[in-house]
């Protein structure tokens, strides 16, 4: 079932009023008609709606009931992603999204060759939004990761100072045989807490930024014995802390 954000502002007591594009998207694109159910997400609560009335760029729909969700995961996990070239920060916000990442941080690291110019970094965020947005009501998430501004190394250990627990993925720790320090970490977090992953760009950290993060309380980590993209690496973050937080804790409960 197709799901839209809707702002608390379009809520009303009975009915919701999904306006501009995701209107069109509505009319146009999905061509539903009247009585046809949508799910509409407002301020994390989902409702099933079944849409009354289409007009211009405008759909009403009646609430019919809440939903009972409870997609996110139990932690709060934001990548703090080196930047890199292309397109692959679409992928990354796409897939990490749908993976369960709370907010994205475009990394300016030592060996980012990409650049995000001061005057299109606007544009860029608000392009890789639109794109969490899309993923999350793909798969059917209660909030959007939030993209952040870029942050060279400095402003990102201060970011870090808010969080429960902070990693690296480092490719020198996998190549070294440590497979330990990201099981540890997984397994001491519960619920509530927040993560901050930091991940480098094609190029990987240099040995300067990994050790200056350590020294700012960020464990350094192997993800298994294989080298993986800057563009999977945080795909494979999220799948572990599902696994450990979500699917394995459930199965021991069960």
């Amino acid at each position: 079932m197709q799901q839209y954000f809707i702002p608390e502002s379009q809520l009303h007591e009975h009915h919701v009023v999904i306006q501009d594009e995701d209107a069109r998207h509505i009319i146009r694109v999905m061509r539903m008609k009247p009585g046809d159910r949508i799910i509409c997400v407002v301020g994390g609560t989902a409702f099933l709606c079944r849409i009354d009335e289409l007009s211009g760029n405008e759909a009403t729909a009646e609430i019919e009931s809440a939903v009972a969700a409870a997609p996110e995961l139990p932690v709060s996990v934001t990548i703090a992603q080196g930047i890199p070239k292309g397109e692959k920060f679409d992928t990354i916000v796409q897939k990490g999204t749908e993976c369960g990442a709370s907010a994205f941080i475009p990394f300016n690291a030592a060996r980012s060759v990409a650049v995000w110019r001061e005057n299109r970094t606007a544009k860029k965020r608000l392009r890789l939004q639109k794109i969490a947005k899309g993923a999350a009501e793909q798969s059917h998430r209660l909030v959007i990761p939030r993209i952040a501004e870029p942050l060279g190394i400095d402003r990102l250990i201060q970011a870090g100072l808010s969080f429960t627990y902070k990693l690296v993925a480092y490719e020198e720790t996998a190549k070294s045989g440590e497979l330990t320090a990201l099981p540890a970490l997984l397994h001491q977090m519960s619920q509530g807490d927040s993560l901050l992953a930091v991940i480098g760009p094609e190029g990987g950290l240099t040995a300067e930024e990994a050790e200056k993060l350590q020294r700012s309380g960020f464990v350094l980590c192997g993800f298994g014995p294989r080298i993986l993209r800057t563009e999977t690496a945080p795909i494979y973050l999220l799948s572990a802390v599902s696994y450990q937080l979500e699917l394995l804790n459930n199965e021991v409960d069960n």
